[in-house]
């Protein structure tokens, strides 16, 4: 097949024929230009670790140091012209640095190779997200905090199936967040001592047979130790497949509390209003004001969920140790990172900046019958009755409140007296929505003296 052929069956895309084709599949630095700095980390803590074990002079591993330095700044500055032609990240600094330094820039690749180099390189990059979400989660949690502080003893309506269920406080319900992000924040510590192994110095697959010091790169980087095993330093993914598991995660959550803040902010709620920075307007409905930080919040989680399933796909047949399909590792992780701390911030944001309409959400409270189950306890506490009977009787209490219109608290006590004889003036006691809040004092519960005692141990505990 001759190559105007082969160039009309690829299209106009690849005009010079199969070296761009190859060219263009095979090269990366579109994209791992963003771990410049690790790299550049990564080869500086490799060079120092060669001057120090005698492998190369220590003349040679100043003027790379100085070199990287060098290459580092023109990056930050945007100065640094990227070649498609050098593939990767690692190509790109590496023929830079001969330019500026010459011959000794042949030596920083001694006893290395790219499979662990670039391994190394991913593994700081995605530390560095872990250690991103931490503060940004910390920050989220806080914002709750403030939030359930505020409205501690508030009264709303706790739901299940979206339907009136019980009465929460809104710091109640702002504390059940705090448990999810808190869980987010526990998973993103254990992702992160997980992880923290270096892969450098595994060269290609087996090691090498130079005597580097592999404690000493580890440490330089603030690893907790060298990875115990060549084949799997270079091949481990585990770390990037954590985090996009550990970003899902927590993108669920994010998405959650999303949906809950475009239900609470319409007009048939009025639970919540959200400032003007995290809101829009219509462009033909000037009354509107539409929650869309919150619903492009609540899209994330698609593309989180995408780039973990894409690594899972990448991965899950590829024999030891490196296989060049591990270069689509990288995109897909680095756009749910991207996603994720947006989510996380524009969160925040919402979170600091919305207003709870203490007002509505009473109103709601005190809806649907939402005592009804401080009516059966009444009923088995006071008056001993079964639980399953205490709950036929309510039943048919709610039934006569349905048909007069009104909520529990509004029958007469000859209304209650028609369902059980033996009740008393003192059932009205647990009806109020103060009331069943105020009650509901076991750990975890809602009443404000359980929500304000989680808020403390939850303040305590951060840094």
């Amino acid at each position: 097949m001759t190559d105007k052929t082969s160039n009309q069956m690829w299209g106009g895309r690849f005009a010079a024929g199969p070296d761009a084709i190859m060219e263009a599949i095979n090269a990366s630095i579109g994209y791992d230009q963003r771990m410049a700095a690790q790299d550049i980390s990564g080869s500086r803590a490799h060079a120092a670790m060669l001057a120090a074990t005698g492998v190369i002079s220590d003349s040679d591993a100043e003027a790379i140091r100085e070199g990287l330095l060098t290459v580092l700044s023109e990056i930050e500055g945007g100065k640094f012209s990227f070649s498609t032609a050098l593939e990767d990240i690692h190509m790109n600094v590496e023929a830079r640095l001969k330019e500026i330094i010459g011959e000794p820039a042949g030596r920083l690749h001694t006893g290395r190779s790219r499979n662990d180099q670039v391994a190394t390189d991913f593994k700081l990059w995605v530390r560095d997200q872990l250690d991103a979400a931490d503060a940004g989660l910390i920050a989220l949690i806080r914002a709750l905090l403030a939030q359930a502080e505020a409205g501690a003893d508030w009264v709303m309506p706790g739901f299940t199936h979206l339907q009136t269920a019980q009465p929460v406080t809104w710091g109640h319900h702002m504390m059940a967040y705090v448990e999810m992000f808190g869980r987010d924040l526990s998973r993103v510590r254990d992702a992160r001592a997980r992880m923290n192994e270096s892969p450098l110095g595994a060269a290609a697959l087996a090691g090498t047979s130079f005597p580097i010091d592999r404690e000493m790169t580890a440490s330089a980087l603030g690893f907790d130790r060298p990875a115990a095993n060549s084949l799997d330093a270079v091949s481990d993914r585990d770390f990037a497949l954590e985090f996009l598991s550990t970003a899902s995660i927590c993108a669920v959550h994010l998405s959650r509390f999303a949906e809950e803040l475009v239900i609470w902010s319409s007009a048939q709620f009025r639970f919540v209003t959200l400032s003007d920075r995290f809101s829009t307007g219509s462009s033909i409905m000037p009354q509107k004001k539409n929650p869309d930080a919150a619903e492009l919040i609540r899209a994330k989680v698609g593309r989180i969920f995408g780039a973990n399933t894409a690594l899972m796909m990448v991965m899950k047949g590829l024999p030891l140790a490196y296989s060049k399909d591990m270069q689509e590792d990288k995109e897909q992780v680095f756009d749910a990172a991207d996603n994720l701390m947006l989510a996380l911030a524009a969160m925040e944001g919402m979170v600091r900046d919305m207003s709870a309409n203490r007002e509505s959400l009473a109103a709601a409270a005190g809806s649907g019958f939402s005592t009804a189950t401080d009516l059966a306890d009444w009923l088995v506490r006071v008056l001993g009755l079964p639980f399953r009977d205490a709950h036929h009787v309510t039943g048919a209490l709610v039934a006569r409140a349905e048909n007069k219109g009104c909520d529990l608290p509004d029958l007469s006590l000859a209304d209650m007296q028609s369902a059980h004889s033996a009740i008393t003036e003192d059932v009205y006691s647990v009806l109020g929505v103060e009331n069943s809040v105020n009650s509901r004092q076991s750990y975890g519960g809602t009443a404000p003296t359980q929500v304000r005692a989680q808020i403390e141990r939850w303040k305590a505990s951060l840094p």
